[in-house]
Formats: structure tokens, sequence, C-alpha cells
């Protein structure tokens, strides 16, 4: 990691999944854009995790796949102040979904976080553990128009709805690369 920190990468730490190693710590310490997962961090990493700038990406769809009963302590983390971001971590082994609206379903069921704080973790606070932030991950003017437009009444109804695509429109950078309806 100092190697490649050497050469401008910034670290993402997989750390805590299924056992406490410590990574939580060394992330910290080597000032990382994130600590994943988190299943079995303590209080003590909590309490670190939100007096840094290391962004808590937790990933519920590796425990829903697992079939685990213990997800990361999305609440505590918040209620902490730590920065908390919501992904997928597609991959065949521990979870396999592309879908970001379950991560939001799973955080909300699973993880005792609000519809607003699950949009919040997958948009503005994703963009900021990729350093993106700036230009991305919220709607303002000057960042890219990235957007996902989604068939609901209400944004709470967005991970409400599991397992179902209600996305009807994908726009990246202003230009329209997905409609369910083909316009």
């Amino acid at each position: 990691m100092t190697a490649g920190r050497a050469f401008g990468l910034v670290p993402r730490l997989h750390a805590e999944q299924l056992a406490r190693t410590g990574a939580t710590r060394l992330a910290i310490e080597l000032d990382a854009a994130s600590a994943d997962h988190l299943e079995k961090i303590n209080s003590a990493d909590i309490r670190a995790l939100a007096a840094s700038n290391v962004v808590a990406t937790l990933l519920p769809g590796c425990c829903f796949h697992l079939g685990l009963s213990h997800y990361p302590p999305a609440r505590k983390l918040l209620d902490a102040g730590a920065v908390v971001a919501l992904a997928t971590d597609y991959n065949p082994g521990t979870s396999p979904t592309l879908s970001l609206p379950m991560s939001m379903s799973l955080a909300c069921s699973q993880m005792h976080m609000s519809p607003a704080e699950a949009i919040a973790a997958a948009t503005i606070n994703a963009a900021y553990s990729l350093r993106r932030h700036m230009r991305a991950g919220s709607i303002e003017v000057g960042k890219y128009a990235d957007l996902a437009i989604f068939d609901v009444e209400d944004y709470r109804e967005i991970p409400y709805y599991f397992g179902v695509n209600r996305c009807v429109m994908t726009i990246k950078r202003g230009e329209i690369i997905y409609s369910r309806d083909g316009i």
C-alpha cells in the first residue's frame, strides 16, 4: 500500500468482513479512501472511523447471499458521525448482484438506515469514497448529469421495492444511456 501511495494510488481496505483483523485501524493510519465490509467492527473502531476521513463502505449483499445473520452496524456508524457508503460488491463468490437498489433495501431492512440515509450512502457518500464528490454524486450545478430515474411516487419507495427494477431511465453525463421505453 505504501508503494501504491508513492504512485498516487489511494488504498481501499477490505476490513473486518468475516473476522476482526485490525484492517480498519490500518485504513485510518493510511488515510485510506475507505474501509469496506465492516461486519465485525467494534465500538472503538466505530469511534475511530467517525473521527477520520475514511469512508465506511458497507456491502450488505454479501451478508444476504452468504445467509449471514450479522450485518454491518450502519446505525452505530451513522450515529457516531462516520461517513457511510453503500455498494453491491458485485462478485460471483459472495455478492452476485448488480442491483444497488437491492443493497439499499438491505441497508434499510437489515441495517436500520432510513431511505434518505441509504440513498445518500449510495450516491454522494459513495462518490466521496472515490474522491469524485466534487463532480458526481449529487444534483448540483457544475456536476456531471449522472441520474437514475425511478418509477416511484416517493423517493422512499426506491429501497422499499426489493428485487424489482423500478429504474426507467439512466443518464450519464447528460446523455440517456438506458430507457425502459427505448426513448
